[in-house]
């Protein structure tokens, strides 16, 4: 197999591929024409207890370029630590959403022996380290490549949907009573309390 599709098949860049090459981590041998060909097409079978997962993650459709930027930069960081990668990982959501159906895969996959990301908040804005603590007892790891602090717009914009979650649960509730209230006040009979709560509605 080609060194360009071999890396397309793994889910790397042909430059990350070819630094695997040039360290002797992956099988294969150079054309006349200056081809590489990998002969080594089984790796991820051979080494699966370091299966290792990129994981990328942004708030909404218009960061797709910094979810690529992201994924660029993890490759990079696996490269240069000599890791395979097995699979990439993309995924628009919000942070505080616990409902992230790729990354539920990843975390019930106990095949995926490490899972890389960029910052603390692309796995999660709440918890990471209750995930960390059980993926560690599970002989399994999260490695985040940068501690720094992240942008501020999507931390906001995470925070406006916790907001936004909240308030929906909380009117829910309130609209819930009143009909309740209602049902009852239809089963009793009472014409007047009925108007009144209809007007508050």
């Amino acid at each position: 197999m080609k060194l360009r599709d071999y890396a397309e098949k793994v889910g790397v860049t042909y430059k990350t591929a070819w630094n695997w090459y040039k360290a002797g981590k992956l099988e294969g041998y150079q054309t006349e024409t200056g081809t590489i060909i990998v002969t080594e097409l089984d790796h991820t079978e051979k080494s699966p207890a370091t299966k290792t997962v990129v994981y990328a993650r942004v708030s909404n459709h218009k960061q797709k370029e910094d979810l690529e930027r992201q994924v660029s930069r993890i490759q990079d960081f696996c490269a240069a630590n000599g890791w395979q990668i097995n699979k990439v990982v993309k995924e628009v959501a919000a942070g505080v959403n616990d409902n992230r159906q790729k990354l539920s895969k990843i975390l019930v996959d106990d095949s995926v022996k490490r899972i890389v990301v960029e910052h603390k908040d692309r796995l999660t804005r709440v918890g990471f380290n209750y995930i960390e603590t059980l993926l560690g007892t599970q002989g399994r790891e999260v490695v985040v490549i940068n501690l720094a602090a992240t942008d501020n717009d999507d931390l906001l914009e995470d925070l406006a949907s916790i907001i936004y979650s909240f308030c929906a649960r909380l009117y829910g509730k309130r609209r819930a009573q009143r009909k309740a209230e209602l049902v009852k006040l239809i089963v009793n009979g009472d014409e007047e309390k009925i108007a009144g709560t209809r007007t508050e509605s």
